[in-house]
């Protein structure tokens, strides 16, 4: 896709320091505070984003109530919508390599992956939902002859969408495509740690045709731009993808504003289970590492639980610790490199001391538990295979987000589903088993929104993401991602 020497001429390129874009206009923060990007890569300075104040955030959310109200995206007809977000979509693709090498500065990112995950899921995704809008109908109820009933879709209004930092393109844009398709006006939060592609693609919406106060955002610190986007009387709803700590605060905001909807997709413990039975353990050991250890481990839906049958699991753990000890962890912005950095020192951290812990509680780490490549300024981290873990430990149930893989061995199916559903989570899950009625069995039985078989990832814009549990509610992708951001209106007539 990218050629070396083209990454490599800007790997050092300036930045322009990072602005809000409110009702068109691109802005400082009201009282000049800034924020220093620091790049996982090397620990430099990159550039700075502004951090919003409340009543910056009040000034978006305004500018969006103002679109909204006086139709100017709303009133147009779904196919003009459409004609402007395919026009959006190529703007984008026409700076991938510009984009992609960016976000891998901005969050570190393997290039390979930023690229297709990053910004080539951004251009899918505003494609999907540009060519989706115009074939959503409404409806006629079966009534009397005297009357007609007519169900509507219309949009919901003011969104609110706070977006994380581990694929800020890619989840920003599964929020606002089809926020935006169904004629919403958005105030966009991105992460204060990684916002510089997801400003860049709202100046090119601009410049694609979108009208101003449309598209709104706002950087800056959650304690102060997404705390005041979370607790504005005039947002309708608000999408969120992050924490569960920080999605309790955003519920409880709305219970103490104007009881927006929420709509959280939260952490995930993912179970990836491997039955005995699997048809090639080593094709089934490379995917599982991928699915954990892709972007640093730092994926809402990594399979971070391997949970693996008895008789096979010293030969899988030593698969899996043979393949983590082998990957060339480096600069993201290198072609050949496998994984990245992880995304900062903080995060860095906590990684380092889940494996601590676990090691105190009897657990054993068979390969990696350590920062590397500390000379380089970065944050990197070895690819890192703990085993002997049991439910009772907390690794076993809180969400690591980096390089982190836990081993449990089980004895049969129930004991599977049992260590499956075992966590407060409910996002993915993993089956690899050749017996079909097994399959089919795990997916009913284990309690999560997305269940992969003989495989680990991959799952398209074509079907729905959403967790279960404390993972969260409504779904991401597909066009069930429309259901936040149409409301049903009935209109009943008498004839």
């Amino acid at each position: 896709m990218f050629d070396q020497s083209a990454i490599d001429a800007l790997r050092d390129a300036p930045v322009t320091p990072g602005r809000l874009l409110i009702g068109g206009d691109r802005r400082e923060a009201g009282d000049g505070a800034t924020l220093v990007v620091i790049s996982p890569l090397n620990g430099a300075r990159l550039t700075t984003i502004a951090d919003a104040t409340s009543e910056d955030v009040e000034d978006a959310v305004h500018a969006a109530r103002a679109a909204f109200e006086d139709r100017r995206w709303a009133g147009q007809p779904p196919a003009a919508r459409k004609k402007v977000l395919l026009e959006w979509a190529d703007l984008i693709e026409r700076e991938w390599l510009d984009l992609a090498v960016l976000g891998v500065r901005d969050n570190g990112t393997e290039i390979a992956m930023a690229g297709k995950a990053e910004v080539g899921s951004a251009v899918g995704a505003i494609r999907w939902y540009a060519e989706a809008i115009d074939k959503i109908y409404g409806e006629i109820a079966p009534t009397a002859d005297a009357a007609l009933g007519l169900i509507h879709r219309e949009p919901v209004g003011v969104i609110g969408a706070i977006v994380p930092w581990n694929f800020p393109l890619m989840i920003g844009t599964w929020k606002l495509a089809p926020a935006l398709a169904a004629g919403n006006s958005v105030v966009l939060k991105p992460s204060e740690t990684a916002s510089l592609t997801l400003i860049r693609i709202a100046e090119l919406a601009l410049e694609a045709g979108l009208p101003k106060g449309v598209l709104n955002v706002v950087t800056g610190r959650g304690a102060r731009c997404g705390q005041a986007l979370a607790m504005s009387m005039d947002v309708d709803a608000l999408v969120f993808t992050g924490s569960g700590p920080t999605g309790r605060r955003l519920l409880e905001a709305s219970a103490k504003s104007n009881l927006k909807r929420v709509y959280l997709e939260l952490g995930g413990k993912s179970p990836n289970i491997v039955f005995d039975d699997v048809e090639d353990l080593a094709e089934a050991a490379k995917v599982s590492a991928a699915g954990i250890f892709r972007n640093s481990g730092q994926v809402c839906v990594a399979g971070s639980r391997l949970l693996v049958q008895k008789g096979i699991a010293r030969d899988f753990t030593d698969a899996m610790a043979r393949i983590a000890s082998e990957m060339r962890v480096g600069d993201p912005l290198d072609l050949g490199t496998q994984a990245g950095a992880v995304s900062s020192e903080g995060q860095l951290a906590q990684n380092l001391e889940h494996v601590r812990h676990a090691q105190e509680q009897g657990a054993t780490v068979s390969t990696g538990g350590t920062r590397i490549m500390q000379e380089t300024g970065g944050t990197y981290m070895a690819p890192t295979v703990v085993s002997d873990v049991t439910p009772d430990l907390r690794i076993f149930n809180d969400e690591v987000f980096g390089p982190v893989v836990t081993v449990t061995p089980f004895e049969d199916e129930a004991e599977a589903v049992l260590l499956a559903n075992a966590t407060e989570y409910g996002l993915a899950a993993g089956v690899w088993t050749a017996n079909l009625g097994r399959a089919h069995r795990m997916i009913r039985a284990v309690r999560a929104g997305v269940v992969h078989v003989n495989t680990y990832g991959g799952a398209d814009i074509t079907v729905p993401l959403g967790g279960i549990k404390q993972s969260g509610n409504g779904h991401d992708k597909s066009l069930h991602a429309f259901d936040k951001f149409l409301d049903l209106k009935t209109a009943w007539i008498k004839l």
